[in-house]
């Protein structure tokens, strides 16, 4: 049963009309994770979820992962974390690294198996400011030139919680949440500059602006110059989308395919509190199709398995 669906302005995206709560063991389900790859992002408006329906809803796109920041978990319900600008007795009570930070990031990159998909779901929404902005960033390695994406091909980053920690504290002129957090003693891990989607075979930019550290193999320096001119190329106008969040929209991403930051919010005049669910990586069958939606065929310059 396919989904009715449409696309947002640009070239990926896609806003989906239904009630998920009700939509949860339908055969229309079953053809939301082909719907997400194909678009790489899916708005859901108008959601009306309690937290075990967004486990639920977690649950569609794979494996829900629970080992979670349990700092910032929601009781309960593994799997499930609060991202927020609201202080209770001058501590945040969610993910928080200061109003004004841009983090361009894939989520738990700094785990050896970076999350799959991401749902956010919004609670409180502020009445200006904290968007959240997308990079197209299958799209911006399709649109490198050809000898750059063959020299990105055979690249490694890697990647650290203790360095992001470090950035952020620094952006912020104090602790971050990601110091305050439960995850910190995590080490280095190592991730292809632009890895194969599991699911697609298309090729992805694997960046983040704080938490990586180096490029192996490549001086310092040249890795950085590297990794700014990727970032640089990878969040241009051509391959952005910016959500505004209203109350009760689901927002759900491929995180193998696309980059994220939250956007400046005044947390003294606008709060901002999202619940917030990541599902695992999973092994597909080969010769398997996603249901439901006919997939793209690979970006330029992308290989298949």
């Amino acid at each position: 049963m396919n989904l009715a669906i449409t696309p947002l302005p640009g070239r990926f995206g896609a806003r989906v009309e239904t009630d998920l709560a009700r939509m949860i063991g339908s055969a229309a389900a079953g053809a939301l994770p082909g719907a997400l790859h194909h678009y790489r992002v899916l708005v859901l408006p108008s959601q009306h979820l309690n937290h075990a329906d967004l486990l639920a809803a977690a649950a569609l796109f794979g494996d829900v992962d629970t080992a979670t920041d349990r700092r910032y978990a929601v009781p309960g319900f593994p799997g499930l974390a609060i991202v927020s600008n609201i202080h209770q007795d001058s501590t945040p009570i969610g993910i928080y690294d200061g109003d004004q930070e841009e983090e361009w990031h894939a989520d738990n990159s700094f785990k050896p198996e970076v999350t799959a998909a991401t749902l956010l779901y919004s609670v409180i929404t502020p009445g200006e400011g904290g968007e959240t902005r997308f990079a197209d960033a299958t799209r911006a390695y399709a649109g490198l030139p050809a000898g750059l994406r063959a020299r990105v091909d055979d690249l490694n980053a890697v990647h650290s919680v203790q360095h992001l920690a470090a950035r952020q504290a620094h952006a912020v002129g104090g602790r971050s949440s990601t110091q305050a957090g439960t995850l910190t003693q995590l080490p280095e891990v190592t991730h292809p500059l632009a890895p194969v989607h599991p699911a697609t075979g298309a090729r992805a930019l694997l960046l983040g602006s704080m938490a990586i550290p180096r490029i192996q193999g490549l001086p310092e320096a040249d890795g950085q110059m590297l990794l700014a001119d990727l970032l640089a190329h990878t969040t241009s106008p051509e391959y952005l989308y910016t959500h505004r969040w209203k109350q009760d929209d689901l927002v759900v991403w491929d995180n193998l395919a696309v980059l994220h930051t939250a956007s400046p919010c005044d947390s003294t005049r606008h709060p901002r509190l999202l619940v917030r669910a990541a599902v695992r990586q999973q092994a597909r069958r080969p010769g398997t199709p996603d249901e439901g939606i006919t997939a793209e065929p690979p970006a330029s310059g992308s290989k298949r398995h």
